[in-house]
């Protein structure tokens, strides 16, 4: 049985796991991501590989960014764009790990997945969204993947929502990652705790900022504190904004929204909904529903592109 090893490269951590060919994980685990330079990432990448070394025959790597999946070039990186441009990535990778390395966009991974086994399986047209550090995101349309007309793949999470708002890591001011990733959730109720030191999110926070993070504003609004509460509303209406335009203009079946922010349930998706179903043109929209493969999805696609790409 041949055995892959299998990376997802998101903006606070690298996940990764030695899985066999059905992308079904042996094991694995996680470092943080390095942010400095291209030396560093290859180094936590060549970490974490050594002990596995012997045991996989390829490897498959999702990521954010612009990404030439043929010939193993990243054009941009998301949040790895002060050093991931227009890099030879997958043959870097390569040098150091010694087997076949395919590159591909998390967003893309993540569809693909969900498209295979997940909540889109069976779907000819829907489109997932994973709110992380980021957003990644990923459309099928006629039952393939689409890549852009222009193969450049699609970036969801830099559609604009808010005309001069928020910087964004992309360099623009306003777009939808600026408010719909779960760092934004989580710099809001930063901002919030500091307006307001008597919060429930201060308290939990011990009066520091950087302990806000997105799941202690989940949860302290699920208390019933209204400072998180506000936060919170905020962020689903934002998030609405972005999905009510993507079923304006595509008019998906499905859209699946991963990522950690997905852990609070139905208090995000019951309210989501009703607000999205608000600002939509057609009333009898599709679905709108958690995707399904959790933390994995990105590996998982990741595999399947790998095996298409041999």
């Amino acid at each position: 049985m041949k055995q892959y090893l299998l990376i997802d490269i998101g903006g606070t951590f690298i996940k990764y796991s030695l899985a066999d060919e059905q992308a079904r994980k042996i094991s694995g685990g996680k470092v943080p991501t390095p942010l400095t330079n291209m030396d560093d990432l290859l180094a936590a990448i060549e970490g974490f590989a050594a002990p596995l070394q012997g045991q996989f025959v390829g490897c498959a790597i999702s990521m954010p960014g612009r990404i030439d999946t043929r010939n193993g070039i990243a054009h941009t990186g998301g949040m790895l764009s002060a050093f991931m441009w227009e890099q030879p990535f997958a043959a870097q990778v390569e040098a150091r790990l010694g087997v076949p390395v395919t590159i591909a966009n998390d967003g893309k991974c993540a569809a693909a997945a969900e498209g295979w086994t997940g909540a889109l399986a069976g779907v000819e047209n829907g489109l997932v969204l994973v709110l992380g550090t980021g957003i990644g995101g990923g459309i099928i349309l006629n039952g393939k993947m689409f890549n852009g007309g222009m193969n450049h793949g699609v970036e969801l999470g830099h559609a604009y929502l808010v005309d001069g708002g928020e910087p964004c890591t992309c360099g623009n001011h306003g777009c939808m990652e600026a408010y719909c990733a779960a760092s934004a959730l989580a710099r809001d109720g930063q901002r919030a705790m500091k307006k307001h030191p008597e919060s429930l999110i201060a308290a939990r926070a011990g009066g520091s900022p950087e302990n806000v993070d997105a799941k202690l504003v989940i949860d302290c609004a699920k208390e019933g504190d209204e400072t998180a509460k506000a936060v919170f509303d905020q962020y689903i209406d934002s998030l609405s904004s972005a999905c009510a335009s993507i079923y304006n203009l595509l008019d998906p079946e499905v859209i699946a929204i991963g990522g950690g922010v997905c852990g609070a349930g139905e208090f995000l998706f019951a309210p989501l909904r009703e607000k999205t179903t608000g600002k939509c043109f057609y009333k009898t929209h599709g679905k709108l529903v958690p995707a399904e493969l959790g933390n994995d999805a990105g590996m998982i696609g990741a595999a399947m592109l790998h095996k298409d790409a041999q």
